[in-house]
């Protein structure tokens, strides 16, 4: 993770229900319309499968289930924000992009310790005057194996896996 300027970094926020998340913004690769993806067998619930990105194949997360608040029913109005996970290319399906936004790191809080096992996933919380945004790690959203798993599969049924440029 890279800071912007002078200990502040650049982050794109979005929305999953009523919660409003963020992620650094050199981890997004682009934003695109919800594209229905084709399921695989065996993957686990919030894998909602696969699409073609320009004739690569890439994995699309649920973050809303990732995340344990249930299962997106996709519609014309959610968005795959297409982010850079180590060396591949992997999709995250959320309701809406909300805005960019440069934070000074002093102003990130630390998640409290609720003992979650997911907890990983909260990098911390950034308090703004009327709302408060989770800071998310997508490469604890996307673990390794999961792209290892799906790549596996697409090598198996002929097909090359999105990567990172």
């Amino acid at each position: 993770m890279k800071p912007a300027v002078d200990g502040a970094r650049q982050l794109i926020s979005f929305v999953v229900g009523d919660q409003e998340f963020c992620v650094d913004v050199t981890t997004v690769r682009e934003i695109r319309g919800w594209t229905p993806a084709t399921p695989i067998p065996q993957s686990p619930d919030y894998l909602r499968g696969v699409i073609n990105l320009r004739g690569a194949v890439m994995p699309v997360v649920d973050l809303r289930n990732r995340l344990g608040y249930g299962t997106t029913e996709p519609e014309a109005r959610h968005v795959i924000i297409v982010v850079e996970c180590g060396e591949r290319l992997a999709g995250v399906l959320v309701d809406a992009v909300c805005d960019t936004m440069t934070i000074d790191d002093e102003r990130i809080q630390p998640a409290p310790d609720t003992g979650a096992p997911d907890q990983a996933f909260v990098r911390g919380i950034i308090p703004l005057e009327d709302r408060l945004i989770t800071y998310l790690s997508m490469e604890d959203i996307f673990p390794r194996r999961l792209g290892d798993a799906a790549a596996d599969l697409m090598v198996q049924a002929g097909v090359e896996p999105a990567k990172a440029a």
